[in-house]
Parts: C-alpha cells; sequence; structure tokens
C-alpha cells in the first residue's frame, strides 16, 4: 500500500471515528441520574477519547478487512496459512485409519461428558443438544429447501405441550391404572413428533404459492398466533403459568434422582441427535432430497421438470416439523416445566442464527451453529446483557466474510479426467 493511499484510509478512518463519537455521545458520555425526582446529568468525558480511539482502529481495521475479502478471490487458493492447514489435514483427513481414530476418540468424549464435567455442564449441554435437533431439523427446511420459516418454534411448543398435556390430563389415569408416569416421555415422543408433522403439513397449505418474504410473514403469524392461543388458553394448557412437574423419564421402571436423570436425559438426546443426523443425511442423498434443492435452485424450473410443487414443501415443512416435535418433548422432560414464554420468536431467530451462521444446507455447520450459539453465552455471562450486540456482529461479519457459513456444505462436484486410452472418464467427488 502506498503512502498515498494510507493517508487517504487514515484520513476515513478518521472521519469515521469523529462521527461515531457524535452518535454514541449521549450514550457513552451523558449519564441521566434521578434523586429525589430530580433528574440531573453527569458528562463523562473521559469516556470520549476512548471512543474515538476504538472507532479509529476497529474502522481502518474494517477497512483492510474488506479489501482483503474482495481480493481474496483472485488470489491463489493454494496460498496462504489457511490453504497450508487444509493441504495437510486433506489427507490426514481422506485416511480411513486416522478417521475411525478420531471419531472413536469423539464418541469416547460424548460419552464420559456427564461424568467428567458435573450436572451443571451437562444441563447446558442438554439444552445445547436440543437445539442442534431443532437446527437440522429447520436445515431442511432453510438449506434443502429454500423456505424461510421464521415460526419453527410454533413446531417446537407442539411438541412440548404434547408432552405436558399428556401429563395433566392421562397422567392420573395412569397412576390408577398403576402405570408408571415415566412410560409417558416414550409415548409422547413419537406422537409429538407426528402432531407436529400435521401442523407443519397445515402450515404448508396456506403458503403453497407464497415465497420469499410474503412466506416469512405468514411462518412468523403463525408461530405468534400459536403461542398467543397457548398463553390465553388457561383452563386447556394453564395459559401463562404453563405446566408444571412434568415427570423425567424413568430408567426400565426405576425413578432417577436428578443428578441421574441428567445423565440419562443426556444420553437419549444424544442418541437422538445421532439418529437425527444419519435420518438428515439419508434425506439428503434421497429422490426427495434432490426434488427439495431443485426447489431451492428454481421454483419454476422445478415445475417444469415434472415436480410437484405443493408435495414439495409439505414433505418440507413436516420433516422440519417432526424433528422440532421430538426436541420440544426432550426440552420438556429437561426442565420439567415448559410456559408459552419459551416459544417466542426470539427461538426461532436463534435456530436460524445456528443454521446461517454454521451453512445452509450444512450438516456439520448446523450442529456447529448450535453448539456455539447455547454454549457460547452461558460460558461468558459477564457479557450476558451484550448477547444481542454479539449475535449482530457475528452475523454481519459470517454474511460478509463467510457467505457460505463457516462449514459450508461440500456438495459432489462431477469432473471430467482423460483416460488412459484418450477417453473422459467421470469422477465425482
Amino acid at each position: 500500500m502506498s503512502k498515498k493511499t494510507l493517508g487517504a484510509e487514515l484520513l476515513r478512518a478518521v472521519i469515521k471515528s469523529v462521527w461515531f463519537s457524535v452518535l454514541l455521545f449521549p450514550f457513552t458520555v451523558m449519564k441521566v441520574s434521578v434523586t429525589g425526582g430530580v433528574a440531573s446529568v453527569r458528562f463523562r468525558w473521559e469516556l470520549l477519547p476512548v471512543v474515538a480511539a476504538v472507532a479509529l482502529v476497529l474502522s481502518f481495521l474494517w477497512a483492510r478487512a474488506l479489501e482483503w475479502n474482495e481480493n481474496r478471490s483472485s488470489r491463489d487458493s493454494g496460498e496462504g496459512l489457511l490453504a497450508s492447514v487444509r493441504g495437510w489435514a486433506a489427507p490426514l483427513a481422506r485416511n480411513g485409519r486416522h478417521r475411525a481414530v478420531a471419531l472413536v476418540a469423539l464418541l469416547a468424549f460424548v460419552v464420559a461428558y456427564p461424568y467428567a464435567f458435573g450436572m451443571y455442564h451437562t444441563n447446558i449441554m442438554i439444552t445445547a443438544l436440543i437445539y442442534v435437533i431443532l437446527a437440522l431439523g429447520l436445515n431442511i427446511v432453510v438449506g434443502l429447501g429454500g423456505l424461510l420459516n421464521l415460526g419453527y418454534a410454533a413446531f417446537f411448543a407442539v411438541g412440548a405441550y404434547t408432552y405436558g398435556l399428556l401429563w395433566k390430563y392421562a397422567g392420573p389415569a395412569f397412576a390408577e391404572a398403576g402405570i408408571q408416569a415415566g412410560w409417558l416421555f416414550w409415548i409422547s415422543l413419537p406422537l409429538a413428533g407426528i402432531l407436529a408433522a400435521l401442523f407443519g403439513a397445515l402450515l404448508s397449505l396456506p403458503v403453497l404459492r407464497l415465497r420469499g418474504d410474503y412466506l416469512a410473514i405468514i411462518t412468523l403469524a403463525f408461530g405468534e398466533i400459536l403461542r398467543m392461543v397457548l398463553q390465553n388458553s388457561g383452563e386447556a394448557t394453564g395459559g401463562a403459568s404453563g405446566i408444571s412437574l412434568i415427570p423425567r423419564p424413568w430408567f426400565f421402571g426405576i425413578r432417577l434422582k436428578p443428578t441421574g436423570a441428567a445423565v440419562y436425559i443426556y444420553y437419549i438426546t444424544l442418541a437422538l441427535v445421532i439418529a437425527t443426523i444419519v435420518v438428515v443425511r439419508r434425506i439428503e442423498d434421497s429422490r426427495v432430497g434432490r426434488a427439495l434443492e431443485a426447489m431451492k435452485e428454481d421454483e419454476i424450473a422445478c415445475e417444469a421438470m415434472g415436480i410437484d410443487m405443493a408435495r414439495n414443501k409439505l414433505i418440507t415443512f413436516s420433516l422440519g416439523a417432526f424433528f422440532a416435535g421430538i426436541a420440544g418433548v426432550l426440552l420438556a422432560a429437561q426442565t420439567t416445566f415448559i410456559n408459552p414464554d419459551s416459544f417466542t420468536l426470539w427461538e426461532s431467530i436463534m435456530v436460524l442464527m445456528a443454521v446461517v451462521i454454521g451453512g445452509t444446507g450444512s450438516i456439520p455447520g448446523a450442529i456447529a451453529g448450535a453448539l456455539l450459539l447455547k454454549l457460547l453465552p452461558e460460558y461468558f455471562r459477564a457479557l450476558a446483557q451484550y448477547r444481542m450486540l454479539i449475535y449482530g456482529v457475528a452475523m454481519i461479519v459470517v454474511i460478509i466474510f463467510k457467505p457460505e457459513g463457516l462449514i459450508p456444505r461440500n456438495r459432489k462436484k462431477y469432473t471430467f479426467s482423460a483416460g488412459s486410452a484418450g477417453e473422459g472418464a467421470k469422477e465425482a467427488r
């Protein structure tokens, strides 16, 4: 970079620094205090140079980062530290023995996790794994089908309230019949998935001809309508007070203590995460998954090829809702209490952020995004009041510098290479 260019960049950074100092002046420098009904304003002038200096440095670094991002595609992909690390790790990843060792080590770690880290961390991990299931389910809708769903928490609520209402109304009958309450969990698990899938099919009916922003608004409205129905149906659902004392699953007829129950739910959730990964992976390679990807790429071309769009959207919403219903049962079993405030629009946005930040359409990306968004806030509680700011900044950074996500989907590519006889041989990787 020449001196002239550097001077121009520094000048722009100084202008931005002054502008930010003016904008943030009422929030950082001025502090209003009310004493005895009288408001007084105290000016903290010492913070003004700090804000200006921070804005100057960040604006200069941001300009350099944008310049690097623009020139990244023109540079040779084989250059740089990241390319060197990728070139070193790729042969290890392709080695079957190394992959097997890594898989065994990962499996041993997740199995020993509850005993190595204690109950507090186990409960946090259960919540994170529940959101992994939610992210994988929404990944079918957004990543494969390309349908923006902002009411995904509604299906989450359907699953949780299926278990809660079954306990509330059928629990006494089970007790009178001598049937242990722990069986209600296993009855609710498939039932909640089926009911949530039915709700997903019902939601898909009025949105068959919608796409883009209109689809997002309708799904958002559906989620809020369901939440308000749950909140205002006091006699049936408990209203804002919710449903409490929901039983945790029993272990072969044995009622576990809270510590043992947390470990048991952890292993159940882990098994369901693995099952969800397998099912979603199979869906990707199936005819249904290919049809969903075709719908995501171009709906008009998809219809022209003879694919039933109505059936495709119905399948997409139903599959995504099924996994959300299962996750709802796990949440109710873990917390033993549910109310409508647990299924707000923010929950839908959280799951969508996990999918987008991790990598739309990518199974490892959805897992990584869900774990990051649920684990990091728990272990950085000192920054809890800045959570929304951090999330917003993270979304902006990822969208600009990694628009495909942290772990983008590795789609199959077909190349042609010359064979020994001079004929083209098609290879897929």
